[in-house]
């Protein structure tokens, strides 16, 4: 039955019944609306509407609780639809069928119809309310688009006026333009008169032009035939003295040869092993002897100076025990960055000078790639599991007896193996004070 029921009267039974279900005791709850009574009581009577008509239509216990609910809840209403009075003219006629629904009364059936009917009325007085604002509506903007109308039609005329004023204007300049148009077709039979016998003016000067290209080419081709006998004359003159000057060389080369087997002359000049040989005196020569002079201090600039104007100079460098002792402070990667950028600089300043640089690879978690070596410094890392001082020991030991090679490091042990294989050491605070002059 309360599928016949009008929309607004039906909401507010299932109102009437969401309020009561939270009031009764969960015991007698019926089995249907136990869920329903789960729900925030703002949202009972939206989401449980289904369940809740149903208890009221089918449940008389649950409807009979909802009636006492009105009863106890309304009770002047209440009174009002069941007295002789009739309803209270203030109460709305979809309450008034709600309540009459529920109390199931005898004429509750009246109480829907005319529910129904004030609700369609309702319905019927809003459209046509709507309707006469729409026509209003509609009404206004018949008048906007008239007076529109009159203005575009007002200056379509002005318009008008002003294009015929404007035609009339250009018919009398078009008659005054006809004369001058023929007088400037006169003109043009006059110059073109002209333009032709300029024209034949210019072909007998083009011809006349074509004639002396001619026997300018002619004479272009005897200079040119001129030129390549001399070239060739020229050619064959040179390469005789070439061959004069060849035999000539080969002969001063003869006897440059002659007289150097004559005075038992050496073939080359001295290398930089032979700086390291024995003196006429017996004593063996010493290049590192005015690196390291006594009286200079362990971090003299100058000892990198002298050590690089040694011919032929291999330089090592121990290069985590430089770079802690001058940036400890930073990252791994930034010491050896800062230290490769400094050698690069240094390295360009003696182009016979060999550099390398030994960094510890059990120093980093991984052997470093991609390390950006400057020009004339090679970047060398110990095997894994070895320290850099292994790898400086075989640098050491793979040099030619007598090329003078230096390393620079502060750790003693490190220096007094590369001693005992014939290497030189330089402190490394020297090469550390000469990268920061």
């Amino acid at each position: 039955m309360n599928e016949t029921l009008p929309v607004d009267v039906r909401a507010q039974v299932v109102a009437y019944a969401a309020e009561t279900l939270a009031d009764i005791a969960e015991a007698v709850v019926p089995p249907s609306l136990v869920a329903v009574r789960r729900f925030k009581p703002s949202r009972r009577a939206r989401l449980g509407a289904v369940p809740l008509a149903a208890a009221i239509e089918h449940d008389a216990q649950f409807r009979g609780r909802v009636a006492e609910w009105v009863r106890r809840t309304h009770p002047d209403l209440v009174a009002a639809i069941t007295g002789e009075g009739g309803p209270p003219p203030a109460a709305p006629p979809a309450q008034v069928a709600a309540v009459a629904y529920i109390l199931r009364l005898p004429d509750w059936e009246q109480f829907v119809e005319e529910a129904a009917r004030s609700s369609e009325q309702a319905v019927s007085t809003a459209r046509l309310v709507d309707a006469e604002r729409e026509i209003d509506r509609l009404h206004q903007q018949i008048e906007a688009v008239r007076r529109l109308a009159r203005t575009e039609q007002d200056q379509l005329r002005g318009q008008l006026d002003q294009a015929r004023a404007e035609a009339e204007e250009a018919r009398r300049r078009l008659r005054s333009s006809a004369d001058r148009v023929r007088r400037a077709e006169l003109a043009a039979r006059e110059v073109s008169l002209a333009a032709e016998a300029a024209r034949d003016a210019a072909l007998a000067s083009a011809r006349e032009s074509e004639a002396e290209v001619r026997r300018l080419r002619a004479r272009v081709g005897d200079l040119e035939a001129a030129a390549s006998l001399t070239r060739r004359d020229t050619r064959e003159s040179r390469g005789l003295d070439e061959a004069r000057l060849r035999v000539l060389l080969d002969t001063l080369m003869a006897a440059a040869n002659g007289v150097r087997r004559e005075l038992a002359l050496p073939t080359t000049v001295a290398r930089p092993a032979d700086l390291v040989g024995r003196s006429d005196n017996g004593a063996a020569f010493d290049p590192f002897s005015a690196v390291g002079g006594r009286g200079r201090s362990a971090d003299d600039p100058a000892i990198i100076d002298d050590v690089l104007a040694i011919p032929g100079l291999h330089l090592i460098i121990d290069g985590y025990n430089v770079t802690k002792r001058g940036y400890g402070t930073l990252t791994l990667q930034a010491q050896r960055a800062r230290l490769l950028a400094g050698l690069g600089a240094l390295a360009g300043r003696s182009l016979d000078t060999e550099v390398t640089v030994v960094f510890d690879a059990t120093a980093v978690v991984a052997r470093p790639v991609g390390v950006a070596m400057p020009r004339g410094v090679r970047v060398v890392f110990s095997q894994p599991g070895e320290l850099a001082d292994d790898e400086i020991g075989r640098l050491v030991r793979a040099e030619p007896v007598g090329r003078p090679v230096a390393v620079v490091t502060s750790d003693r042990e490190v220096a007094e193996n590369c001693a005992s294989q014939g290497a030189r050491t330089v402190p490394s605070d020297a090469l550390l004070a000469r990268l920061d002059r």
